[in-house]
């Protein structure tokens, strides 16, 4: 269940890149969607429980991303309701009594859904806002970039809980920080600070409260500046690359390099170089 609410009004404002576009915003049950010219927000809106993720959660962030409009949102920006918690974690509540089947199958649930977000389309930053422990952490983990509040603390804390992550924590941390490290953090159950997952790569940047969401949106415009066709494979070549070895990640690319041509958006940004002009009308076609 949803309700999506409409702009009345339209201005030449609403022209995105050759689109007439209408901010719009959408609520799924605790998550909450806006669309802001390319750009889509999505929020998680269970404040009072510090945004923690139960099922009905996941089924919603899962609803929000595929009721996205991928030809007219070019990048999105993932947060958290309220400047106290990103997400604060997997919903110990619900968890604490499953049996051994409903344990992995609420993992495989959360890691459907991370993947998804891994693997859409377009780029998706994470702006981090507070707590994001366990299944938080994991959600970050699972975007393309990830900034913060200079509030924000991460943190797998799962064994102290008598489990381990099981939202790709124990995969993807080793992955963007390094085997040692990741290891460190999950078995100690240690919990780190901004400034410290910034050093560790674990964050692109780190910002005050009132300023992630600004910095956020700002990137996510860059981002939706250039060229979608482009922009798309390039994280399709990167993600997949990852994934096999050089020479076949390689191959990977080239074929991606090679399906930018003879398209509008190659021959117009190509074109603009060459007439030393800065407008470009990219259409992701």
């Amino acid at each position: 269940m949803y309700v999506i609410f409409l702009s009345e009004s339209f201005t030449m404002s609403n022209m995105i890149y050759g689109h007439a576009i209408l901010i719009r915003r959408c609520f799924m049950g605790f998550v909450r969607f806006d669309a802001e010219g390319a750009v889509g927000i999505v929020t998680i809106d269970r404040p009072k429980a510090l945004n923690a993720l139960n099922s009905e959660v996941l089924s919603d962030l899962e609803a929000c991303f595929d009721g996205i409009d991928t030809n007219v949102i070019r990048a999105v920006v993932l947060t958290g309701s309220g400047d106290k918690s990103f997400v604060a974690g997997a919903d110990i509540g619900e968890m604490s009594n499953l049996s051994v089947a409903e344990g992995e199958a609420f993992g495989k649930k959360g890691n459907d859904v991370f993947r998804k977000i891994e693997t859409f389309p377009v780029p998706v930053i994470a702006a981090v806002n507070g707590f994001a422990l366990g299944g938080g952490c994991e959600l970050a983990m699972s975007c393309d970039i990830r900034i913060c509040s200079e509030n924000a603390v991460f943190g797998q804390p799962e064994v102290g809980l008598g489990i381990t992550p099981g939202f790709g924590g124990t995969q993807r941390l080793a992955r963007i920080i390094g085997i040692g490290m990741a290891k460190q953090l999950i078995f100690t159950a240690r919990n780190i600070k901004a400034q410290e997952a910034l050093r560790l790569g674990l964050v692109n940047a780190v910002y005050t409260s009132e300023e992630l969401m600004v910095q956020a949106k700002k990137m996510a415009d860059a981002i939706a500046a250039n060229a979608p066709i482009a922009v798309r494979a390039a994280k399709k070549a990167v993600n997949d690359g990852l994934q096999v070895d050089i020479d076949k990640a390689v191959a990977i690319e080239e074929k991606l390099f090679g399906s930018c041509f003879e398209t509008h958006d190659q021959k117009e940004g190509m074109g603009a170089f060459m007439e030393k002009r800065k407008e470009k009308n990219f259409t992701n076609s």
